[in-house]
This record gives structure tokens, sequence and C-alpha cells, in this order.
């Protein structure tokens, strides 16, 4: 029987969440888009103040429900109402961003009960930007906070990488729980 997924797509102003959401769905994106009014952190003209929305299809009949953050800390109430549905979430870190690894930190932290139950991808998008060492120093930001994630590189415009980040994610959902770890998840307990 089909089963419905809800799924963030997570990560700062400007990193390519709603280019995610709408590479995938099957649906025209529902945006709730407003001018934006921080320029100085962003030059991009409009920012999501409360979510986008998407749909896509799996193999199976499985139904996913594309929820895209505002990536501003001032609609992070939104965060917190998504979050609480939420199956999983994939992360996008903006790897030309001024601190990329501070960003990931960050929401990280923030929606660290998705990360408990390991739940989370991360998409490091407009790679390269740091060189070769780029991924790499993503790694290290997690072996340092003691996390184990899936992390790729992705340009949130191509359907078919964004594709592998929510095929990653629902794997990781439906997979069963290792021998001794913790309720509902694969982590030791």
């Amino acid at each position: 029987m089909p089963v419905e997924h809800v799924i963030l797509v997570a990560g700062p102003m400007g990193v390519g969440k709603t280019t995610a959401i709408g590479a995938l769905s099957e649906i025209p994106v529902v945006r709730t888009e407003a001018t934006n009014t921080d320029l100085a952190r962003n030059a991009k003209a409009t920012t999501t103040v409360a979510l986008d929305y998407g749909e896509i299809t799996l193999d199976g009949g499985d139904k996913v429900r594309l929820y895209g953050v505002p990536g501003q800390e001032r609609f992070e109430f939104m965060w917190r109402i998504l979050q609480k549905r939420a199956l999983g979430m994939m992360l996008l870190v903006d790897d030309s961003a001024a601190s990329p690894h501070d960003d990931l930190a960050h929401f990280l932290d923030v929606f660290a009960d998705l990360c408990r139950r390991d739940a989370v991808v991360i998409g490091v998008t407009r790679g390269g930007a740091r060189g070769v060492a780029g991924v790499e120093a993503y790694h290290g930001v997690l072996r340092r906070r003691g996390q184990m994630l899936p992390l790729f590189e992705v340009d949130a415009r191509d359907a078919g990488q964004m594709m592998l980040l929510l095929s990653t994610l629902v794997a990781m959902a439906d997979a069963p729980p290792l021998p001794g770890a913790a309720v509902g998840r694969g982590r030791p307990a």
C-alpha cells in the first residue's frame, strides 16, 4: 500500500531550495515568495517567507510531499512547525557562501531531532568553490560533531542529482534499525 512521506528541504537563504523542489515536483510548485528585505545577506530579489511545496510519486506509488523551509532566521517558527511532521530532511549548503561550514553546523543544530533520527542527507550546492578539498572539509565538520550523514555535491537544478538525495533519504528512513539501536533509527543507544 502506498505511503505518504513529508520531506523538508532546508538550508540558508539562496542555497537553491525552491529550485530543488522545482526540479523534483510533478506539480507546479506552490511558492510563498516576497520581496527580499535582507539584501545585505543575499542579493536575490525575492525569498521564501512561509514554505515552498511540491509533490513527487516514487516507484511503488509512495507519495513524497516536499516542503521547502525559509532560510532566514526570522522565519524559524516555520522550521519547528514543519519539522514535527517530517520523515526527514534534505539539507542544502552553498559552497560559495562566506561560511558554509558554519551554515552546515547551524542547520544541523536547529534540526537536531531529525539528525538524531539519522533522517538527514546533505547536498553541497555550487560545489567546487573551495576546490577538491571542499567535500572533505564538510566530512571533517561532520566527524568533529560525531555525525555520519550522507553528503553529496549537487546541482539543485538537476532532477537526477536531487532524486539521488531524496532516494537516499527515503532508503535511510525505510531501513530497519540495527541491533541495539535507539528506537526507530539506526544510531546506537
